[in-house]
């Protein structure tokens, strides 16, 4: 097999287009009119509870990791806040930049921006990369958020569990987007009416690092890089762990989300953290479901989908192995075995719903 091009300006991108990959149809379950309707309306209460929740327990443990540096007491309280810094902040941004979280949109925003940051997102770049990432899910040469490739980079992997590879290059994005550039691939996606956007927001997010940079030097401590900073790369390994699971390992170049994805169940400290990610499959069939009626969502679309799996572990059995094989051949895929009277996904195809 000849080692496909995953970036978006090259063969397997043109070749996408030729077969009538990109901006394509997608498979989408039956769903009654009404239902689905109930289903995407917004809320602003289930948000709001969640996000003081969240802001509550960063402060707390923040606040404890500061009062306890430099004793082993503060190490605890440092890895949660980690986590609930570079691994929580994921989903909500994932959530706000679909605009579904909450009902009012200034919080929608508010969020997003304060989220990207805490994951050294650009906000403009990561909105138009995640809506090509739902227009082409998994299409190679379309989709610029394919985290596994084929063959995988296990070193690159590795490394990400504490960002040192997708860290470094956000990095270096930024320097050049503060130089007023994008690269081949973003400039596929962004709309020439955001580019300043990027621009000024990349300049901005240096200064605010540069800041926290120099607080560190005059104080001869890195404590405020503890906070703000460095829990993006110390606090990651959570996200990574839990978005493997949404498509590693599986078809790329199909247009059913069924076969590319996967919805795993998870207890409920997993589902706070993740804001309901897990049902990844539901997500992408009907992405302008907010977070919290995943669940029911995910009820309704049961009976024509493929099994979920009992929790990461299970996810895991099956990733690692297909991982490992796609090493040595990368045409190697997981596929997915859809119930015995669910619509095939050679069924006529819909329009999908909000795909952005």
């Amino acid at each position: 097999m000849t080692r496909r091009d995953y970036g978006l300006t090259g063969r397997d991108g043109a070749l996408a287009q030729e077969k009538g990959l990109a901006n394509a149809q997608w498979y989408v379950c039956s769903l009654p009119r009404e239902r689905l309707k109930a289903l995407t309306r917004r809320k602003d209460g289930p948000a709001i509870r969640d996000t003081v929740i969240w802001f509550a327990l960063l402060i707390a443990t923040g606040g404890l990791g500061w009062t306890f540096w430099g004793d082993w007491w503060g190490a605890p309280f440092f890895a949660v806040y980690g986590v609930l810094y570079g691994s929580a902040a994921d989903s909500r941004w994932h959530e706000c930049s679909h605009g579904t979280a909450f009902r009012t949109r200034w919080l929608n925003d508010a969020v997003y921006g304060i989220a990207s940051f805490m994951m050294l997102r650009e906000p403009t770049v990561w909105r138009w990369s995640h809506a090509r990432h739902h227009t082409d899910t998994l299409i190679v040469g379309r989709d610029p958020e394919i985290l596994a490739s084929r063959p995988p980079d296990f070193p690159g992997l590795l490394l990400n569990l504490l960002a040192l590879k997708s860290g470094v290059l956000t990095l270096g994005r930024l320097a050049q987007h503060a130089t007023g550039r994008l690269t081949a691939d973003e400039a596929t996606f962004i709309p020439p009416t955001e580019r300043r956007k990027v621009y000024w927001t990349a300049r901005a997010w240096i200064a605010a690092l540069a800041g926290i940079a120099i607080w560190c030097v005059a104080i001869g401590s890195i404590l405020p890089a503890m906070l703000i900073g460095l829990p993006t790369f110390y606090g990651t390994w959570l996200h990574l762990v839990l978005a493997l699971t949404q498509h590693a390992g599986l078809a790329e170049d199909v247009l059913d989300h069924r076969l590319n994805s996967r919805t795993v169940y998870m207890n409920p400290v997993l589902r706070f953290l993740y804001w309901n990610m897990n049902y990844h499959i539901e997500h992408h069939i009907f992405p302008m479901v907010p977070y919290h009626a995943l669940p029911a969502l995910h009820r309704e679309l049961k009976a024509d989908m493929p099994p979920a799996y009992n929790g990461l572990l299970e996810a895991y059995r099956e990733i690692v192995p297909a991982l490992l094989r796609q090493a040595r051949d990368p045409a190697y895929h997981v596929r997915r075995p859809l119930p015995p009277f669910a619509r095939s996904s050679a069924a006529p195809l819909a329009a999908a719903t909000g795909a952005a």
